[in-house]
């Protein structure tokens, strides 16, 4: 009785996430698909790899941020507050620092994945005001099953050569426990009702 009850709440769960996950709310690119991953996004911090990408420097901290993957491969990720922490060197805590362009990343298999591939157009940069807002709307070719997906936003050089533009991450998706904002993460301009973060 008991095992049949564990795999009950277990069924229901797994229905549950699965109903998050794309309950039909995703404006942001998903073309009425059939799937689409949802996740709020966070600064990184130094000393991180995913995706044999590495993590900048200096930490970094999001006021609000969220990305979306539809299953078409398109990447939308709007953050807000994107800006150097607290261990930036004196003066550039609260700032982007020399950071004005941003790029966004897919990377399938968690931690220790692979990026998928940027898709015919290449990489499409986009600015970051000094307040440390950006809108990215990436395409990438998503391969036959992206378990464990994670999207980077990473740094974009403009002057580095083509194919070594993304620089390392400075956000993330994920979550911070326990932080106030986390529930605001949920309420955008695109009338979302925050299912799936």
């Amino acid at each position: 009785m008991r095992v049949k009850m564990l795999l009950t709440i277990g069924a229901i769960t797994v229905f549950s996430f699965t109903a998050l996950a794309d309950d039909g709310h995703d404006n942001n690119n998903n073309n009425n698909n059939n799937g689409s991953f949802q996740s709020s996004v966070i600064g990184s911090m130094p000393g991180l790899a995913i995706g044999g990408v590495a993590s900048g420097g200096i930490p970094w901290v999001v006021t609000r941020g969220q990305a979306s993957v539809s299953s078409n491969g398109s990447i939308h990720v709007e953050v807000q507050g994107l800006v150097l922490g607290a261990g930036a060197p004196a003066g550039l805590a609260g700032t982007t620092g020399p950071v004005t362009m941003v790029g966004a990343t897919l990377v399938c298999g968690g931690s220790g994945g692979t990026p998928a591939a940027v898709a015919n157009a290449g990489v499409t940069p986009s600015p970051l005001s000094s307040s440390g807002n950006a809108v990215i709307d990436q395409a990438v070719t998503m391969p036959p099953a992206c378990f464990g997906p994670v999207v980077l936003v990473q740094v974009f050089t403009v002057s580095a050569p083509l194919g070594a533009q993304l620089g390392p991450f400075i956000a993330v998706t994920g979550l911070t426990p326990n932080a106030a904002n986390d529930q605001n993460q949920n309420h955008d301009n695109n009338g979302g009702d925050g299912s799936g973060h």
